[in-house]
């Protein structure tokens, strides 16, 4: 995940998404927005469709329109799912967070707690 948040990242600068500072709070309500955008693609039930795109899956053929990413996959809940996980990881690349030993120390913690961290009703 470290390394995938080093290339989102430098991806993200050679845009120019960190030309100027950017505000810790904009950003998280930014990832707040894919998710809710996600939470939209499922109530309309908008799922990419990966048959339909990958049938024409071959090196140097250029994608017909109808098997395009817009077509069959921009804007599903995979795609606004996968913009939130990007979101996240272009600022832990940009704050230089080791996300993977955050996670790994979370899970640990996790595992010492109670089912349902103890009689929560979610």
């Amino acid at each position: 995940m470290n390394e995938l948040a080093k290339k989102i990242n430098k991806a993200a600068h050679e845009k120019g998404w960190w030309n100027n500072p950017r505000e810790i709070g904009t950003l998280l309500m930014l990832v707040v927005s894919e998710l809710g955008e996600a939470c939209e693609a499922d109530r309309i039930n908008k799922y990419a469709n990966l048959n339909l795109y990958k049938s024409v899956d071959e090196p140097g053929r250029k994608l017909h329109e109808a098997f395009s990413f817009d077509n069959c996959i921009k804007d599903t809940f995979e795609d606004e799912i996968a913009d939130t996980l990007i979101r996240i990881l272009d600022l832990c690349g940009q704050m230089d967070i080791d996300i993977e030993y955050f996670i790994n120390e979370k899970l640990k913690y996790n595992k010492t707690r109670p089912y349902k961290h103890g009689n929560k009703k979610y």
